[in-house]
C-alpha cells in the first residue's frame, strides 16, 4: 500500500506553522495564531530552513536544530559601523534619540524596503551599530507543523 502524502519539494506552496527562536527565545510564532502561507524557493525562508524542510511530509510536526552560524551566516565585524548623527537625522526621525540596544530601521537604497541596526555605543557626535541579522553566528531552533503541502 502507498502513501498520497505529500512531502516537501522545490517550489511546493506551503501553509504551516511555524517557530523560529535563537538562544535568547522567539523570534517570530506563529503558533496559537494564523498559519502562514509561502511557497518555497520565493526567499521567505532563509534556504537552510528551506533545505531542511525538503522531503517532511504533510502533516509533519517537528523541530529542528540548526548549528550556529547555518541560517543566517557568521557574524561579520565588517557590518558594525558607525553612522554621524547628521547623517542619522538625514536618513530619519531628526528628533530621535538612541539608546545602546534600540533597534533602528533604515530605507533601503532604493527605498522600497528597509533594515535594522541595532545601536551597540553611542558617541557625541555618532552612533555604533551593529547590522548582522540578530540570529548570526546563533545557533537556531525552527518547529515546524505542515498543515498543506500543494
Amino acid at each position: 500500500m502507498t502513501s498520497n502524502i505529500p512531502c516537501v519539494q522545490a517550489g511546493s506552496f506551503l501553509t504551516l506553522h511555524y517557530r523560529l527562536a535563537g538562544p535568547a527565545g522567539d523570534v517570530i510564532n506563529t503558533f496559537g495564531s494564523k498559519p502562514a502561507t509561502l511557497s518555497l524557493g520565493a526567499g521567505e525562508l532563509a534556504p537552510a530552513i528551506e533545505a531542511a524542510l525538503v522531503g517532511l511530509p504533510e502533516g509533519v510536526h517537528t523541530t529542528l536544530e540548526l548549528p550556529a552560524g547555518a541560517v543566517f551566516g557568521h557574524r561579520n565585524p565588517d557590518m558594525q559601523q558607525w553612522l554621524s548623527r547628521q547623517e542619522l537625522k538625514e536618513l530619519g526621525d531628526p528628533q530621535a534619540e538612541y539608546q545602546v540596544g534600540d533597534v533602528v530601521q533604515f530605507p533601503t537604497p532604493d527605498r522600497k524596503g528597509n533594515f535594522g541596526g541595532v545601536v551597540l555605543q553611542l558617541a557625541d557626535k555618532s552612533v555604533l551599530f551593529d547590522f548582522n541579522h540578530p540570529l548570526a553566528g546563533q545557533p537556531v531552533t525552527f518547529e515546524v507543523q505542515l498543515i498543506g503541502v500543494l
